[in-house]
This record gives structure tokens, sequence and C-alpha cells, in this order.
């Protein structure tokens, strides 16, 4: 069920600590780990932050007790940082930086659920990791996004392998506004709410310099008619304290200004 180079990848390391945000790769990567390695030399890490959308840790909580693997939950303290807080382009290197200095003091091997898709885009939390040997067996193994969904399906997650993708809350705020955390929890709101009503489709709400602004799917919002638009604009204003706030399609990264 697990491919032979992913078991290969998974191997090795007397202690495998892998960082699981909550998203389908991290989660899939514990479930393989749980059946490739023996018991007790595995143990998963989450970090609580304002960053991270708040049902992500019932998915991780699910997660330690599906494989009876340990979870430990850290702060890795990237609040405390001013580099991050400033929201520079590379803002995504201090957050990681924080995290695998954390992971790493657990054990010998720190793991992520970076996909081969992933080393096409801009991900300066890349470089952190490299930074602190953080193994990608995802990338070793030659696993791109879809074979990361095939192989939830195989491992039996369920609707697990059609989650949405969905980084950190702070990828919502327009690169160089400062990230507030009272302002990450308000956007978790509101896209958990429209996630309510829209069900698993690609959805932000956007921090940007003139406000907030809601981006979703481009075939779901044309599927919208005029009253379901208005009531969706409507119910984001409300939970944001403000006016209906505006819809458009969502892009992807489209929060960011890239160096």
């Amino acid at each position: 069920m697990v491919p032979e180079a992913l078991r290969a990848a998974l191997s090795g390391a007397d202690t495998l600590v892998i960082a699981v945000s909550g998203g389908i790769d991290s989660l899939t990567l514990a479930a393989a780990a749980a059946q490739v390695r023996a018991p007790g030399t595995t143990v998963l890490c989450h970090a609580r932050s304002p960053a991270v959308p708040a049902d992500a840790l019932g998915r991780v909580q699910d997660m330690a007790l599906r494989t009876s693997l340990p979870l430990r939950l850290v702060d890795a303290g990237e609040f405390d940082d001013p580099a991050y807080r400033a929201n520079p382009v590379n803002r995504c290197y201090f957050c990681k930086g924080h995290l695998y200095t954390t992971l790493s003091k657990l054990g010998a091997v720190v793991a992520s659920g970076t996909n081969l898709d992933d080393l096409g885009d801009y991900r300066p939390g890349l470089q952190a990791a490299a930074q602190h040997g953080v193994r990608h067996p995802f990338v070793d193994a030659g696993l791109d996004k879809a074979m990361v969904r095939a192989l939830a399906r195989a491992l039996g997650l369920g609707a697990l392998a059609e989650l949405p993708s969905s980084p950190c809350l702070s990828s919502r705020v327009r690169t160089g506004l400062r990230i507030e955390p009272e302002a990450l929890q308000q956007i978790d709101r509101i896209e958990a709410a429209l996630r309510a009503r829209l069900g698993g489709v690609a959805l932000r709400c956007r921090q940007e310099e003139a406000g907030l602004v809601i981006e979703i799917e481009a075939a779901a919002l044309e599927a919208l008619d005029a009253g379901a638009r208005l009531a969706l604009s409507a119910l984001a204003g409300e939970l944001a304290g403000a006016a209906p706030l505006p819809l458009r399609p969502y892009q992807r990264g489209s929060a960011f200004v890239h160096a």
C-alpha cells in the first residue's frame, strides 16, 4: 500500500518527528509512517499558533488517535519575532525557522509533507528546512500532490483525501501588512462560515490594504446566483463587523508580492 520508494524515505532514522500542520500532505505522511515505521519511533508535532486554522488541530488529533502515534503540541514562537510580524516577502522563512528549531529539539530527524509540486512554487520556508536538515519523504520518493491524494485514498483516509489546500492564515495577508493575531482569527472565522455554506471549495479571505476581500473558486463562484452572492457577501461583512465584503475568483497566492 505504501510505495517502496516512500518506505525507504521514511526509514533510517531512529526517531522521526513529523511536522503535521493538519493539511492533507502531512496527515498522509503521518498515516504512511505509522504503517512503515516501528512502534515508538515516530512522533507527530503540531504547532499551535494564531496563523493555524482552528479546525486543523482536530484533524491532527484524530490522526494521532487513528495511528496511535504520540502527538506533541508546541508554540514555535514566531509571533515573538518582529521579522515575521513585519510580513516580508520571505515571511515563511522566519516562521519555518522557528518551527524547525523547536522540532529539532524533539528528535534527531524532522520530516515535512512537502511534495514535488511544492518545489515549483515560491516557498522560502524550504530554505529554512534545508538549513535545519529537514527531510521531505514525498520528494525523495517522487510523489506529487495528485499522488499524495491517491496514497491518502489507498490508506483509507476517506474525505481527507479531497481536503482543499489551505496554507497558514498569514498567507491571506498582503505582503508588507503587519501580521496581527486578532486579524487572523477574524479571517479564520469568516472562512469557516463560508465553507459551511459552500463545502470543500478553494476559498480565501484576503486582507488587502483597502480591507478584506473574499476569493472563491471560479467555477463555484460562477455557479452562484445573484442572491447567493449577496448573502455570502453580507455574511462575511457581518463577521468582519463591516459592510458586505467583495467577492472575486480565487487566485493562488494572490496575497503575495514577489521580490
